[in-house]
């Protein structure tokens, strides 16, 4: 009996979960943290989502409560022509300079989900000389997908298109159009699916499959954020080191590892300190600076000793913070905090004149708003009644919702006097949107930056997904409110049926 309960103590410690493991689940968790947007099947759009995480984490994921430093990164270079994101850049900056690829070892969600992959059994691709050349791919993704192209999209064609995000990363077609899509509330969204989709699900499946048979293949020859935070490797704060009074050069820790590292340190390692398992030296640690994060069991021959009783008590001290960190997090994006939900109507004290039959439906009257345009005019709904209005939810960032803007232009400008036109930007930008649209010639249009809370949006019903383009004819009711790009000739059946010739 003894042996047996010997046995079973055996078992379930060698499949307990370790402390990196830990450490990426409770990050995985933290930077998404709004868990009733999987419920919803909406994104959280509240202020802390203009702050970059420092890993690979969708910002379309419906839970995920801050940006994506590389899908950021490409925003700020589609934009440069306008202004330079200095802290996006910054930002990065101190994410490299701080953790280097330790984020890419204990942090990054994308991380966490390769590994869980490469559990299942299956047979596995070893590391060779030809893996370590394609581990060099990643730097070609992230000069031409994510450096090159939303530059000249930027730059040349006014518009801005990330295009990693939009036309390779696995981890945004998992995290956002998988997890939007599996909810019955945006069952809509299948229609609007097209080659685009497809071409992106199938580099997903097949990224999730060579993940099974060869560890991190997407961390290893793909991401381009693990490109730059390698960069990184030799200047940041935190990383493995190796003592050179133990090492003796046998190169067990390089021979082991799974990425494709030449030696300990270098821009392939991620710091996740499997190495220190296999040193029968103990020569390699974990360090942030002079600070000893993670030593080998006999510790290391430059630092003093840490007392026992001391290093139990920090450890728990900073378990119980980060237990409260997680729990005040969930707490606030779930129940506080209501500002963030994109669906959620938060302005109803702003909505005036509510009358019987109001809604954002075809067949509805819009309820009542008034905004503050960015030429300091102000659009009050209910005066235009006796004209056709449209109304145009877009994003700087958003590629078919700046391409579509010169044709609602062409449609005020044909039909002066009959029509106008209030294109809406989402209120969470860290654009200046007056200077980017300076020099577009966009005069027809009214153009304005939503409420913090959302007012317009979330009267219109507008979501996620963009662009969105509502339609109210003379009367004031609602007669079209769909996502997805238009045409100058739907443009122009809507307004004849809007006004009324058309039936």
């Amino acid at each position: 009996m003894d042996n047996k309960e010997s046995a079973n103590t055996s078992w379930l410690k060698s499949r307990r979960p370790t402390k990196r493991r830990l450490i990426q689940l409770y990050s995985a968790l933290l930077y998404n943290a709004y868990v009733k947007g999987f419920i919803k099947g909406d994104i959280y759009t509240g202020k802390t989502k203009a702050l970059c995480v420092p890993g690979l984490n969708c910002y379309s994921c419906p839970a995920a409560i801050g940006a994506c430093p590389l899908g950021s990164l490409q925003n700020a270079l589609a934009s440069s022509g306008n202004r330079v994101g200095f802290y996006v850049f910054g930002i990065i900056m101190l994410w490299g300079l701080m953790l280097g690829r330790t984020v890419c070892g204990w942090i990054c969600p994308m991380g966490l989900i390769q590994e869980l992959l490469h559990k299942i059994p299956t047979p596995k691709i070893r590391k060779s000389r030809v893996t370590y050349y394609l581990s060099y791919l990643k730097y070609l993704f992230l000069s031409w997908f994510a450096v090159a192209l939303p530059m000249w999209y930027g730059l040349k064609r006014g518009i801005t298109v990330p295009a990693f995000c939009k036309y390779i990363c696995p981890a945004g077609t998992l995290e956002g159009a998988m997890a939007l899509l599996a909810n019955p509330n945006n069952a809509g969204f299948f229609r609007m699916l097209g080659l685009l989709f497809t071409r992106k699900f199938v580099i997903m499946v097949f990224t999730g499959l060579l993940c099974i048979f060869s560890y991190r293949s997407f961390c290893r020859f793909i991401c381009p954020l693990g490109a730059i935070y390698g960069m990184f490797s030799k200047l940041a704060l935190v990383g493995v080191r190796v003592d050179m009074d133990r090492c003796t050069h046998c190169g067990a820790c390089a021979i082991n590892c799974k990425m494709d590292v030449r030696h300990v340190g270098d821009h392939e390692c991620i710091n996740c300190t499997k190495c220190m398992e296999v040193c029968k030296q103990g020569a390699i640690s974990l360090k942030a600076g002079k600070i000893t994060l993670k030593a080998p069991a006999d510790g290391c021959v430059k630092d003093m000793p840490e007392p026992h009783g001391k290093r139990t008590g920090t450890g728990r001290l900073a378990l119980w913070a980060a237990i409260a960190v997680l729990a005040f997090a969930l707490l606030w994006y779930n129940v506080l905090d209501n500002t963030g939900a994109a669906s959620e109507i938060s302005g109803k004290d702003e909505i005036i004149d509510q009358l019987d039959g109001t809604g954002n439906q075809p067949g509805y009257y819009l309820p009542d708003f008034t905004i503050e345009c960015m030429d300091r005019t102000q659009f009050h709904l209910y005066d235009n009644r006796g004209k056709v209005v449209f109304i145009n939810l877009w994003a700087t960032y958003c590629g078919p919702c700046v391409q579509e803007l010169p044709c609602f232009n062409e449609l005020a400008a044909t039909h002066e006097g009959d029509v106008e036109i209030l294109a809406v930007h989402n209120s969470m930008s860290t654009e200046d949107i007056p200077a980017y649209l300076s020099d577009k010639g966009w005069n027809n249009l009214h153009f304005a930056l939503d409420t913090n809370n959302m007012l317009v949006w979330n009267i219109v019903g507008g979501g996620s997904a963009m662009p969105q383009t509502i339609v109210i004819d003379l009367e004031g009711k609602v007669i079209y409110n769909q996502v997805g790009s238009v045409t100058p000739e739907l443009l122009e059946d809507l307004f004849v049926k809007a006004s009324g010739n058309g039936l």
